[in-house]
C-alpha cells in the first residue's frame, strides 16, 4: 500500500475542501520555517515557508490518492494554483528523487524516517502581490492588516485566528498583541 501525505500549517487544516484527507491531521510533522508572510489573492496574510523564520512543527495527514502525481494535482487544485505553476509552487518528495523546493532536504529526511512513499506541500512564494519572493517585515504586515476593511478584514482575521495553535510564530504573537486576533 502506498502512503502519500500532505503537509499543512494553515487553512488546509480547518478547510481542506477538495483535498482528499484520509483521517486526522497529525501534529508531529517536520520542523519548517513558517511565518505569516504571503498576501493571498483575496487579501489575507497567509502562512508560508519563509527563509529565516523560526522552525515550528507543521501538521501532516495521509491523502487518499493513488500516486504522487494525483497528490500534486489535488493539492494544486485545492490551493488554486494553475497546473503550469505546479512544478514551482507544489512541493513534492519521494524516495530516491531530490527536488529543489525550499526545505525539501528537511522534508525528505522526515519522510524517509517515517517510511512514506511521498510528501506534498504548498510552496507558494512569500511577499505582497507586488513583491513576491521577499519577506515582509512585521511592521509591513501589521500596517497592511490595520488598513483592511470589510470582507478583506474579516477573511484576514479569520485566517489568523483559525491557524493551528501549534503554529506559534513571532508575527502571530505580535498580531495577537496588536490586533487582539487570538486563536478561535
Amino acid at each position: 500500500m502506498t502512503t502519500i501525505v500532505g503537509l499543512g500549517w494553515g487553512s488546509l487544516i480547518w478547510s481542506p475542501r477538495t483535498l482528499p484527507v484520509k483521517g486526522a491531521w497529525h501534529e508531529d510533522g517536520p520542523f519548517l520555517p513558517i511565518e505569516f508572510s504571503r498576501q493571498a489573492a483575496d487579501g489575507r496574510i497567509t502562512l508560508a515557508i519563509t527563509p529565516g523564520a523560526p522552525r515550528i512543527p507543521v501538521l501532516w495527514a495521509e491523502l487518499a490518492v493513488e500516486s504522487l502525481h494525483d497528490a500534486v494535482s489535488e493539492l494544486g487544485y485545492r490551493e488554486g494554483i494553475p497546473p503550469e505553476y505546479w512544478p514551482a509552487h507544489v512541493g513534492l518528495w519521494q524516495p530516491g528523487l531530490s527536488f529543489a523546493q525550499e526545505q525539501a532536504d528537511v522534508i525528505a529526511a522526515w519522510g524517509e524516517e517515517r517510511g512514506f512513499d511521498g510528501v506534498v506541500w504548498t510552496a507558494l512564494p512569500t511577499g505582497f502581490k507586488d513583491a513576491r519572493g521577499t519577506v515582509p517585515t512585521l511592521h509591513d504586515v501589521l500596517t497592511y492588516l490595520r488598513g483592511l476593511t470589510g470582507e478583506s478584514l474579516h477573511k484576514a482575521e479569520e485566517y489568523i485566528r483559525k491557524a493551528p495553535a501549534q503554529t506559534r510564530t513571532p508575527y502571530r504573537t505580535a498580531i495577537e498583541e496588536a490586533l487582539g486576533w487570538t486563536p478561535s
